[in-house]
């Protein structure tokens, strides 16, 4: 017990109110120095991004994985450039008749000469500073790949080495494919591109403008929703570019500490952290703004800057726990197998800290700076507003909450049902849009196996230092042949010392469909383990083989990281919350909030949709993002439950207080923060797609169901018993958040 009393002077307390109080007594210079800090980093990180990335999932895995062996294989013996892209183009003739020798002949002339083709970028499509620029100029790698039985067309390969996200390699492709093309055209040849990279570039150019529009819908939403609630021009700006400035910043710290520390993180990192960033930097701005109005409406007698920098520091100390909450479920990341779980997590935590360090300096200063203008030129300061929704849900929640309670649990019972028969999705999926890539893929299938422009690999390695031969290793293809899904093996290579040897498999499914990964995982690796000859050893790669591993990995992380990040962050409601019960109760609301939003999300999308499953990795994305952000809820409502409990009068009557004064803030953040991540809900990626409507539908459900009726009701019918063992103590005198004796339940809305 002493331990939990000695909670109540924590040291981190004495530091958020130097921090505000800093920053609201210096406001020009702190407004300076992120102006100049963050406007350097976004520079910097922007220009870098694509160096401190990597595209390949294998190289994700840990070696002990059987396709991260093959690609080691792959590498040393066989000196595969582990960033080269193959691309596949169709050569067939325009009048659609089968090719004649003559036509193959042109083929090969004319990828020959573009095969010698040095094709050269110039900085200007790279972007950023000449001096941080890559150069992605180089000579294609055309290669014969087979014709079809039919004749109706001719395959090559060509490889083009470095970063598929890369614009500037994006750029480099498309002047790879124009020029093919014409040149193939001046020939009276029609040519179609397929692959990896060719399918990246035709989604990008059809994504274009609705990744455009969806931007700005989403700024637009964004400040729509703060002039609604506020009224004001400047509170309707100010969070957004805040926000921006210091998203800009973040983003551009983890860049370079990737690059210092020589880490590749997953390309869709930055953006993920931009849209973590941009929703709880504008919850926490939330925060402090409709704190500040209340409490600039109920003392104004006091200087704005004096206001502003208590606001601040009460404020502050939760908006510190619920990023800390944040950082902790991320930060647990770092143990996963998974590579990309395991700089993902890290890299959000150092974002999530930059943007609280914002929240307890540059916000402050803001307000400091603008004091009642930020609210201009909406009266609300002038007047009491009228009793609102907020006053009549925190009423409710006081007179009633057995009901509420009741109505809660029903509600998030009724979703949780829509988990029978889930099923996990490992495919990655195909893009909403019916691109070129997609079209040329599916004519190859027509007339050859699926998985030819991308097959399974089977590496055998010498282990007893004898040189291989292929009738040595003569069984092996023999075996894979008779394998059901394997529509032809390809002619078994050996690298030049004759230490390793490579066996192409060409399966009838598509190499990133869930029928490949299981055909690879199963019946192709138990084959390779029973006729693998002696003093060898073999392993089996490619995308399949990889997709495969990833699923392996992902399960075995689901288990290690869940219970770790739930004790971490039980560990730091207890030190908010300074109480045994009360960190009980929200962690069992978010354990339902998520157990809801999962069973709603695979009720909408494996059942209603009819889709194969939810997408393998939702379930942890969910748990990160709906039970981390959600919980900041939690941690804003219980707080405020807590600090008026600390007031004479009824336990209920506090709670109807918190109620009606943060519900707006809650209600506000929610929606903002739900739009945020609701706009990856019309990416043309089907697990995009699944993770922005679950989460956004998480948010809601914490925002609305959670923070504003269930915990409330919970801390109304427990009382002051809920933070036992040590209960708050009931202040006597003056208070700055003291409540108006006369109005108990009458105060604020969400508009006014």
């Amino acid at each position: 017990m002493a331990a939990i009393a000695a909670l109540h002077s924590l040291p981190e307390d004495n530091v958020i109110r130097a921090l505000t109080g800093f920053s609201t007594r210096n406001p020009w210079k702190v407004i300076a120095l992120w102006a100049v800090v963050g406007i350097f980093l976004s520079g910097l990180g922007q220009a870098l991004l694509f160096r401190a990335t990597q595209s390949q999932a294998g190289d994700f895995l840990p070696s002990t994985y059987d396709s991260a062996a093959a690609l080691k294989i792959a590498e040393e013996r066989f000196g595969v450039d582990p960033d080269a892209n193959a691309v596949t183009v169709l050569v067939a003739r325009t009048d659609g008749k089968p090719l004649t020798g003559g036509d193959e002949r042109t083929i090969g002339a004319v990828a020959e000469k573009l095969g010698r083709r040095h094709v050269t970028m110039p900085e200007s499509d790279e972007g950023g500073p000449a001096f941080l620029a890559k150069d992605y100029s180089q000579t294609p790698r055309f290669s014969p790949a087979m014709v079809a039985p039919d004749r109706s067309f001719e395959l090559l390969s060509v490889q083009l080495t470095g970063n598929v996200t890369d614009p500037g390699l994006q750029n480099l492709y498309r002047t790879v494919r124009d020029d093919t093309r014409q040149a193939f055209a001046e020939e009276d040849l029609r040519t179609g591109f397929t692959g990896g990279l060719a399918d990246m570039v035709d989604t990008v150019d059809a994504e274009e403008t609705t990744t455009m529009v969806v931007g700005i819908l989403m700024i637009g939403l964004i400040v729509l929703i703060n002039i609604l609630v506020f009224r004001s021009v400047l509170a309707a700006f100010v969070p957004l570019l805040a926000v921006a400035l210091v998203g800009g910043a973040a983003s551009g710290a983890v860049v370079g500490v990737a690059m210092l520390t020589g880490i590749k993180l997953d390309p869709g990192t930055p953006s993920i952290i931009n849209v973590v960033l941009i929703g709880i930097g504008v919850d926490y701005f939330l925060f402090l703004l409709f704190r500040f109005r209340e409490q600039l409406r109920a003392r104004p007698d006091l200087p704005a800057r004096t206001v502003s920098g208590e606001v601040s520091a009460r404020v502050g100390i939760a908006i510190t726990s619920a990023a800390l909450t944040i950082v902790a479920a991320f930060a647990t990341l770092g143990i996963a197998t998974f590579g990309q779980f395991r700089v993902l997590g890290p890299a959000v935590a150092v974002s999530v800290l930059v943007m609280l360090l914002s929240s307890l300096t540059l916000m402050p200063a803001l307000l400091a700076v603008t004091g009642r203008k930020m609210f201009w030129p909406s009266r609300a300061l002038a007047h009491e507003p009228r009793p609102g929704m907020s006053a009549r849900v925190g009423d409710l929640v006081a007179r009633r909450p057995l009901a509420v309670i009741v109505a809660s649990l029903a509600l998030l019972g009724a979703l949780t049902a829509g988990l029978t028969g889930i099923r996990m999705d490992f495919g990655q999926g195909g893009g909403a849009h019916k691109t070129a890539a997609a079209s040329t893929a599916a004519e190859i299938t027509r007339a050859l196996p699926a998985g030819v422009s991308d097959p399974a690999t089977v590496y055998v390695q010498a282990t007893d230092h004898r040189p291989l031969t292929t009738g040595r290793l003569a069984a092996l293809p023999t075996a894979l042949a008779e394998v059901k899904g394997v529509g032809k093996v390809g002619t078994t290579v050996l690298n030049d010392d004759r230490t390793a040897a490579r066996i192409d498999l060409y399966l009838t499914a598509d190499s990133q469909s869930a029928q490949a990964r299981h055909l690879v995982a199963g019946p192709v690796r138990d084959t390779v383990a029973r006729h693998t000859p002696a003093g060898t050893e073999a392993h089996v790669g490619g995308t399949a083989a990889i997709f495969a591993d990833v699923s392996t990995a992902v399960d075995h992380d689901l288990a290690i990281v869940f219970p770790v990040a739930a004790v971490l962050i039980a560990l730091i409601l207890l030190a908010l919350l300074r109480s045994l019960l009360a960190p009980a109760v929200l962690m069992i609301a978010v354990s339902l909030g998520f157990a809801a939003t999962l069973g709603a999300s695979t009720f909408f999308f494996q059942h209603l949709l009819d889709k194969p499953g939810v997408n393998f990795v939702l379930p942890l994305v969910l748990f990160l993002f709906v039970v981390a952000l959600g919980t900041d809820y939690n941690i804003l409502i219980s707080d405020r439950i807590r600090e008026e409990m600390e007031h004479p009068g009824p336990a209920r009557a506090a709670v109807a207080r918190a109620v009606r004064h943060t519900a707006p803030a809650i209600m506000t953040a929610g929606i903002v923060l739900a739009a945020s991540f609701g706009s990856l809900g019309v990416n043309a990626d089907p697990s995009t797609q699944q993770i922005g409507f679950a989460t956004a539908l998480g948010i809601l459900l914490s925002a609305f169901v959670l923070s504003l009726l269930l915990v409330p009701a919970l801390a109304a019918l427990l009382g002051r018993g809920i933070w036992w063992p040590l209960r708050p103590r009931r202040e006597q005198g003056h208070h700055l958040t003291d409540p108006p004796a006369e109005q108990p339940y009458r105060d604020g809305d969400l508009v006014h």
